[in-house]
């Protein structure tokens, strides 16, 4: 896959910057996946909310919820691979449902 998106820690985790990751774990094209996130930025944006920040940019929750609907990974799994914890990944992937 080539060079990945390094964590605070110094971990390598799975960000949509690349590109290679798209296809492998959402089987979608990468212009497919574009558009998905392009209608799930249209309705529910990353406008500002109460509370607290979104640990990950928009389109890399696009790409997490992909992933956990595609793969059969536990959030454990998911939230490792992503840099964030399971706690995060279990309600991005909620909140999409």
């Amino acid at each position: 896959m080539g060079p990945g998106v390094v964590d605070h820690v110094g971990v390598q985790v799975i960000s949509a910057r690349v590109e290679g990751w798209i296809p492998t774990l959402t089987g979608l094209s990468v212009r497919q996946f574009g558009k998905l996130v392009w209608i799930v930025g249209s309705r529910v944006g990353d406008r500002s909310v109460p509370g607290r920040p979104w640990g990950l940019p928009l389109v890399d929750r696009v790409l997490l919820v992909a992933v956990c609907y595609r793969t059969n990974l536990t959030y454990r799994q998911v939230g490792l691979l992503f840099g964030i914890s399971k706690s995060a990944a279990r309600v991005q992937d909620f909140l999409c449902k």
